[in-house]
Protein backbone atom coordinates (compact mmCIF):
# COMPACT_ATOMS: atom_id res chain seq x y z
CA UNK A 1 0.00 0.00 0.00
CA UNK A 2 1.25 3.10 -1.11
CA UNK A 3 0.57 6.81 0.53
CA UNK A 4 -1.81 8.80 -2.10
CA UNK A 5 -0.25 12.07 -3.68
CA UNK A 6 -1.48 15.47 -2.21
CA UNK A 7 -3.43 17.92 -3.96
CA UNK A 8 -1.36 20.60 -4.44
CA UNK A 9 -2.88 23.58 -3.15
CA UNK A 10 -2.15 27.57 -3.92
CA UNK A 11 -0.92 29.01 -1.13
CA UNK A 12 -2.96 32.08 -1.59
CA UNK A 13 -6.10 30.08 -1.26
CA UNK A 14 -5.21 27.69 1.44
CA UNK A 15 -6.74 29.62 4.20
CA UNK A 16 -10.30 29.05 4.95
CA UNK A 17 -10.67 32.54 5.22
CA UNK A 18 -10.47 33.22 1.45
CA UNK A 19 -13.57 32.47 -0.73
CA UNK A 20 -13.05 29.74 -3.04
CA UNK A 21 -16.45 28.60 -5.18
CA UNK A 22 -14.46 26.20 -7.29
CA UNK A 23 -12.63 24.08 -4.92
CA UNK A 24 -13.52 20.72 -5.16
CA UNK A 25 -11.45 18.37 -2.99
CA UNK A 26 -10.44 14.56 -3.74
CA UNK A 27 -12.73 12.09 -1.43
CA UNK A 28 -10.00 9.86 0.29
CA UNK A 29 -12.55 7.95 2.23
CA UNK A 30 -11.40 4.40 1.96
CA UNK A 31 -14.60 1.59 1.54
CA UNK A 32 -14.69 0.49 4.93
CA UNK A 33 -15.49 4.38 6.28
CA UNK A 34 -18.11 5.15 3.78
CA UNK A 35 -21.70 5.35 5.18
CA UNK A 36 -22.96 2.33 3.28
CA UNK A 37 -19.94 0.23 4.97
CA UNK A 38 -20.52 1.38 8.22
CA UNK A 39 -24.44 1.13 8.73
CA UNK A 40 -23.26 -2.80 8.75
CA UNK A 41 -20.34 -2.95 10.70
CA UNK A 42 -17.76 -0.64 12.13
CA UNK A 43 -13.90 -0.71 12.16
CA UNK A 44 -12.79 -1.28 15.62
CA UNK A 45 -9.78 1.58 15.00
CA UNK A 46 -12.68 4.33 13.75
CA UNK A 47 -15.87 5.99 15.25
CA UNK A 48 -19.12 5.32 13.75
CA UNK A 49 -20.33 8.58 12.86
CA UNK A 50 -20.76 8.54 9.04
CA UNK A 51 -19.68 12.71 8.52
CA UNK A 52 -18.80 14.98 11.24
CA UNK A 53 -22.62 16.32 11.53
CA UNK A 54 -22.90 12.74 13.64
CA UNK A 55 -20.58 14.12 15.98
CA UNK A 56 -21.94 15.43 19.31
CA UNK A 57 -19.09 16.64 21.25
CA UNK A 58 -17.30 18.86 19.27
CA UNK A 59 -16.74 21.35 22.35
CA UNK A 60 -14.62 18.72 24.12
CA UNK A 61 -12.71 17.65 21.46
CA UNK A 62 -11.75 21.10 20.57
CA UNK A 63 -10.92 21.97 24.50
CA UNK A 64 -8.67 18.60 24.74
CA UNK A 65 -7.22 19.25 21.29
CA UNK A 66 -3.21 19.32 20.63
CA UNK A 67 -3.81 21.74 18.17
CA UNK A 68 -6.64 24.23 18.15
CA UNK A 69 -8.78 24.28 15.38
CA UNK A 70 -12.30 25.93 14.04
CA UNK A 71 -15.88 24.72 12.80
CA UNK A 72 -17.49 25.80 9.46
CA UNK A 73 -21.20 26.47 9.11
CA UNK A 74 -22.06 23.11 9.03
CA UNK A 75 -20.19 22.11 12.42
CA UNK A 76 -17.41 20.28 10.33
CA UNK A 77 -13.84 20.25 11.84
CA UNK A 78 -11.69 22.29 9.74
CA UNK A 79 -7.70 21.13 9.55
CA UNK A 80 -5.83 23.98 11.65
CA UNK A 81 -3.66 24.93 8.65
CA UNK A 82 -6.18 25.40 6.15
CA UNK A 83 -7.16 23.07 2.56
CA UNK A 84 -5.76 20.31 1.70
CA UNK A 85 -6.76 19.23 -1.17
CA UNK A 86 -8.63 16.38 -0.24
CA UNK A 87 -11.99 15.51 2.05
CA UNK A 88 -13.71 12.57 3.47
CA UNK A 89 -11.90 10.53 6.23
CA UNK A 90 -9.15 8.04 6.22
CA UNK A 91 -8.68 8.37 10.25
CA UNK A 92 -10.02 7.06 13.30
CA UNK A 93 -11.63 9.98 13.74
CA UNK A 94 -13.30 13.07 12.13
CA UNK A 95 -11.11 15.89 13.28
CA UNK A 96 -8.09 15.97 15.49
CA UNK A 97 -6.62 12.36 15.96
CA UNK A 98 -4.32 11.96 18.58
CA UNK A 99 -1.03 10.55 17.88
CA UNK A 100 2.35 9.88 19.71
CA UNK A 101 6.12 9.80 18.29
CA UNK A 102 8.75 8.29 20.94
CA UNK A 103 12.23 9.03 19.31
CA UNK A 104 14.93 7.34 20.58
CA UNK A 105 18.59 8.24 20.41
CA UNK A 106 20.90 5.94 21.43
CA UNK A 107 24.94 6.76 22.05
CA UNK A 108 26.93 9.67 21.97
CA UNK A 109 29.11 11.68 18.80
CA UNK A 110 30.18 9.38 15.80
CA UNK A 111 27.95 6.34 17.39
CA UNK A 112 24.87 7.84 18.46
CA UNK A 113 21.70 6.23 16.34
CA UNK A 114 18.48 7.17 15.91
CA UNK A 115 15.81 3.79 15.97
CA UNK A 116 13.07 3.34 13.26
CA UNK A 117 10.45 1.21 12.08
CA UNK A 118 9.82 0.46 8.25
CA UNK A 119 6.07 1.72 8.16
CA UNK A 120 3.83 -1.50 7.28
CA UNK A 121 1.48 0.64 5.80
CA UNK A 122 3.69 2.63 3.50
CA UNK A 123 6.87 0.93 3.09
CA UNK A 124 8.85 3.67 4.39
CA UNK A 125 11.42 4.48 7.56
CA UNK A 126 9.49 6.39 10.49
CA UNK A 127 9.39 7.01 13.82
CA UNK A 128 8.04 3.97 15.52
CA UNK A 129 4.52 5.77 17.41
CA UNK A 130 0.77 5.52 16.37
CA UNK A 131 -2.71 6.74 17.81
CA UNK A 132 -3.30 7.44 21.09
CA UNK A 133 -5.91 4.81 22.56
CA UNK A 134 -9.57 5.90 23.88
CA UNK A 135 -8.85 6.96 27.48
CA UNK A 136 -5.34 6.17 27.02
CA UNK A 137 -2.60 9.47 27.93
CA UNK A 138 0.07 10.23 25.45
CA UNK A 139 2.62 9.53 27.81
CA UNK A 140 1.21 6.17 28.03
CA UNK A 141 0.80 5.41 24.63
CA UNK A 142 4.59 6.77 23.71
CA UNK A 143 5.55 3.50 25.85
CA UNK A 144 2.66 1.64 24.24
CA UNK A 145 3.83 2.40 20.60
CA UNK A 146 7.23 1.69 21.21
CA UNK A 147 7.04 -1.24 22.80
CA UNK A 148 4.55 -2.46 20.51
CA UNK A 149 6.34 -1.92 17.55
CA UNK A 150 9.93 -2.28 18.56
CA UNK A 151 9.91 -4.27 21.39
CA UNK A 152 11.86 -1.77 23.58
CA UNK A 153 10.36 -0.91 27.02
CA UNK A 154 11.03 2.29 28.60
CA UNK A 155 8.13 2.42 30.47
CA UNK A 156 11.22 3.28 33.47
CA UNK A 157 12.35 6.39 31.62
CA UNK A 158 11.09 9.92 31.75
CA UNK A 159 11.25 11.35 28.44
CA UNK A 160 11.78 14.86 26.91
CA UNK A 161 8.78 16.23 25.32
CA UNK A 162 9.46 17.71 22.36
CA UNK A 163 5.85 19.08 21.33
CA UNK A 164 2.96 18.80 19.70
CA UNK A 165 2.07 19.23 16.59
CA UNK A 166 0.25 18.58 13.40
CA UNK A 167 2.06 16.64 11.31
CA UNK A 168 2.15 16.00 7.48
CA UNK A 169 -0.05 12.34 7.31
CA UNK A 170 -0.58 10.80 4.02
CA UNK A 171 -3.83 10.45 5.51
CA UNK A 172 -5.07 14.02 6.31
CA UNK A 173 -7.85 15.71 4.79
CA UNK A 174 -9.83 18.96 5.38
CA UNK A 175 -12.01 17.72 8.31
CA UNK A 176 -9.74 14.69 9.72
CA UNK A 177 -6.16 15.06 10.27
CA UNK A 178 -3.16 13.68 12.36
CA UNK A 179 -1.59 15.47 15.63
CA UNK A 180 1.10 13.97 17.76
CA UNK A 181 3.11 14.61 21.12
CA UNK A 182 6.48 13.83 20.35
CA UNK A 183 9.11 12.97 22.76
CA UNK A 184 12.48 12.34 23.09
CA UNK A 185 14.32 9.39 25.13
CA UNK A 186 18.06 9.28 25.30
CA UNK A 187 20.18 5.79 25.73
CA UNK A 188 23.51 5.28 26.71
CA UNK A 189 23.49 2.42 23.86
CA UNK A 190 21.40 0.54 21.86
CA UNK A 191 19.35 -2.24 23.04
CA UNK A 192 18.17 -5.02 20.97
CA UNK A 193 14.73 -3.78 18.59
CA UNK A 194 12.60 -6.28 16.80
CA UNK A 195 9.90 -5.20 14.72
CA UNK A 196 6.24 -6.07 15.53
CA UNK A 197 2.68 -5.09 14.93
CA UNK A 198 2.46 -2.02 12.43
CA UNK A 199 6.48 -2.51 11.83
CA UNK A 200 7.78 -4.61 9.18
CA UNK A 201 11.80 -3.90 10.08
CA UNK A 202 13.50 -2.22 13.38
CA UNK A 203 17.00 -0.37 12.44
CA UNK A 204 18.93 2.08 14.20
CA UNK A 205 20.49 4.22 12.25
CA UNK A 206 23.83 6.61 12.36
CA UNK A 207 22.27 9.81 13.67
CA UNK A 208 25.05 12.70 13.96
CA UNK A 209 23.08 14.85 10.86
CA UNK A 210 19.68 14.36 9.49
CA UNK A 211 21.72 14.02 6.10
CA UNK A 212 23.57 11.35 7.65
CA UNK A 213 20.43 9.80 8.24
CA UNK A 214 19.01 10.30 4.96
CA UNK A 215 22.38 8.93 3.23
CA UNK A 216 22.40 5.95 5.41
CA UNK A 217 18.64 5.32 4.78
CA UNK A 218 19.40 5.60 0.94
CA UNK A 219 22.09 3.44 0.98
CA UNK A 220 19.46 0.54 2.42
CA UNK A 221 17.47 0.88 -0.48
CA UNK A 222 14.82 2.54 1.57
CA UNK A 223 13.44 6.11 1.89
CA UNK A 224 12.59 8.53 4.78
CA UNK A 225 8.78 9.64 5.88
CA UNK A 226 8.83 13.06 4.92
CA UNK A 227 6.60 13.94 7.92
CA UNK A 228 8.96 12.80 10.33
CA UNK A 229 11.71 15.03 9.06
CA UNK A 230 10.40 18.22 11.07
CA UNK A 231 10.28 15.52 14.25
CA UNK A 232 13.71 14.28 13.93
CA UNK A 233 15.62 17.63 12.99
CA UNK A 234 14.00 19.36 16.40
CA UNK A 235 14.75 15.70 18.24
CA UNK A 236 18.75 16.44 17.03
CA UNK A 237 18.79 19.55 17.71
CA UNK A 238 17.60 19.32 21.41
CA UNK A 239 20.36 16.70 22.14
CA UNK A 240 23.45 18.67 20.31
CA UNK A 241 21.82 21.59 22.58
CA UNK A 242 21.83 19.55 25.81
CA UNK A 243 25.49 18.46 25.87
CA UNK A 244 24.78 15.37 24.65
CA UNK A 245 27.19 15.12 21.13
Amino acid sequence: MSATPVNVIPAGLRSWSVSWPGYTPRDITPAELRPSALAHQVPGWAEAAPTPSEVRDWDERQASALVPFELDERGWPLHPQGRTGRTGRNLGRWGENAAADPIVVAGHGANRRVLLITRSDIGVEAIPGGMVDAGETAPAALVRELREETGVDLADHRPVILGRDLVDDWRNSDHAWVASTSALYLLPATVTAVADDDALDATWYPFGSLGQLETAITRAGRTLYAAHRPLLRRALARVLAGGAA
